[in-house]
């Protein structure tokens, strides 16, 4: 039987994608999928982390940068295989598509995702980075304080934050991907909570996770706050281009912030963590059991949990018990103080 109340740190992270979950362990990959037939699909793979491949991507405050750039674009194939089960099989090559096909050399999916990453990030650069700079130098008129217009761009950039991830809740098949959210976030914590991995454990888990990666977005923010505060610089052009340049820098931050807090509860972790736990409540959803199935179906294609829980808890599986003590720590905490 489990005897420790403290959470345990499983390894293991994912990311929620159309109509499945992806969940990663060390280099290996799963992606499970629920098909139009309604049957499962799951494709495992490996990813190396870009971490792995040089002993000085693994310096703290560096590897972050290193760890985002990994997720983006194991996170857009992971989407991108998702999505290929409900295209429309009867549609024909385009002449782009063709084109790409010869050019690439028939690698056209990797460019593709390839593009599609870069043009997020600019996207995400433009929106999030350079336009509260200039909303809140339509301020410079009647204020005067530069201390003052860096925290109306602050909270400018909170604000665009907030009213993105409200924007993209309101569409149904956005809606689904935050169940399916949901159901990840409540796979790993049914694991690190020492609960036997089945539909029963996983719907009374939290959705709710410290590590997740709406929590990292929510403290890159709050860190660029507090980054873009000491830049005094007269020159509008360099403003925008330390913006842009000092992202690196200040993902490095979030990430080791992130980090601590997947590895620690204590009081001061906890209330760190708070807002980001907060806007989970938007980015994910209660999933249904089937969502559950296609998550739990996720994770066991890269994680022997019952050898975690054998190494972390010194308790061999009996699926047809759950952890008592394992079930009185859900049932003494509020879901809010859960870990991704």
């Amino acid at each position: 039987m489990a005897k420790n109340s403290t959470k345990h740190y499983c390894g293991i992270g994912g990311q929620a994608v159309l109509e499945g979950v992806m969940m990663k362990n060390k280099d290996a990959y799963a992606v499970a999928v629920r098909k139009p037939d309604g049957n499962i699909e799951v494709k495992t793979d490996e990813y190396k982390s870009s971490t792995d491949k040089c002993k000085l991507f693994k310096i703290p405050f560096i590897r972050g940068v290193f760890n985002f750039y990994d997720s983006l674009v194991l996170g857009t194939r992971s989407l991108n295989y998702s999505a290929s089960f409900y295209e429309d099989e009867e549609a024909p090559d385009t002449a782009v598509d063709k084109a790409l096909n010869k050019v690439t050399d028939s690698h056209a999916e990797a460019v593709v995702s390839g593009i599609t990453v870069v043009i997020s990030f600019v996207i995400a650069i433009g929106l999030f980075m350079v336009l509260p700079y200039f909303l809140a130098s339509l301020l410079q008129k009647v204020v005067r304080n530069e201390s003052l217009l860096a925290l109306f761009e602050a909270l400018i950039r909170i604000a665009i934050f907030l009213l993105y991830v409200v924007a993209i809740s309101l569409m149904k098949d956005i809606r689904r991907v935050y169940m399916y959210h949901g159901a990840e976030h409540k796979c790993i914590n049914c694991i690190e909570r020492g609960r036997v991995l089945n539909v029963e454990n996983v719907r009374k888990s939290s959705r709710l996770h410290k590590r997740c990666g709406t929590s990292f977005l929510l403290f890159v923010v709050f860190v660029s706050a507090v980054v873009f505060f000491f830049i005094r610089v007269d020159n509008a052009f360099l403003k925008v281009a330390l913006r842009i340049l000092l992202i690196p820098v200040i993902a490095g931050i979030a990430y080791e912030i992130i980090r601590l807090a997947g590895k620690s509860n204590n009081l001061f972790v906890r209330i760190l963590s708070a807002p980001g736990m907060l806007l989970q409540k938007l980015t994910t959803r209660e999933p249904d059991d089937d969502m559950i199935e296609v998550a739990i179906a996720s994770v066991e294609a890269v994680f022997d949990w019952k050898a975690y829980f054998k190494e972390t808890f010194d308790y061999d599986v009996d699926e047809n018990k759950t952890l008592e003590n394992a079930d009185k720590d859900e049932a003494g905490e509020s879901e809010q103080q859960d870990p991704e």
